[in-house]
């Protein structure tokens, strides 16, 4: 049995692309499947109002994203997007590459608060 992780990572030209990777969950039991234990370097919990949106940025730490409450919808340069709501979650690892300066028309994603909800996500740092 598998955890499908939903992963947001800069590929070798140095853009933002959403991919799919597995964790297995060979721990535990028939009724409680687990992953094996995963190190993190703590969490932080944002609020986001109606309305709120970011401009292009890269994610500073690789970092697990839970959606609490609302809708947040993650947007790439090439113009796609993604929106996740309560209860989904992704993996947010596009980091500026090594030795680049950061540069708005070709790194990282925007993210923006979807719907009449304000966000509500837990970040935990992996």
């Amino acid at each position: 049995m598998k955890f499908k992780q939903i992963t947001l990572f800069t590929n070798s030209k140095g853009f933002a692309e959403f991919g799919e990777q597995y964790v297995e969950l060979n721990q535990g039991s028939e009724q409680a499947r687990l992953s094996m234990l995963m190190q993190s370097g703590g969490y932080q919990l944002r609020h986001s109002p109606v309305g709120f949106q970011s401009e292009f940025h890269v994610s500073t730490y690789p970092q697990w994203v839970f959606i609490l409450s609302g809708q947040m919808q993650i947007g790439l340069q090439d113009g796609s997007s993604k929106t996740f709501s309560p209860g989904e979650h992704f993996y947010s690892n596009d980091l500026l590459p090594n030795g680049a300066t950061f540069d708005s028309k070709i790194h990282g994603h925007w993210s923006k608060q979807v719907g009449d909800s304000p966000l509500v996500t837990l970040f935990v740092r992996g």
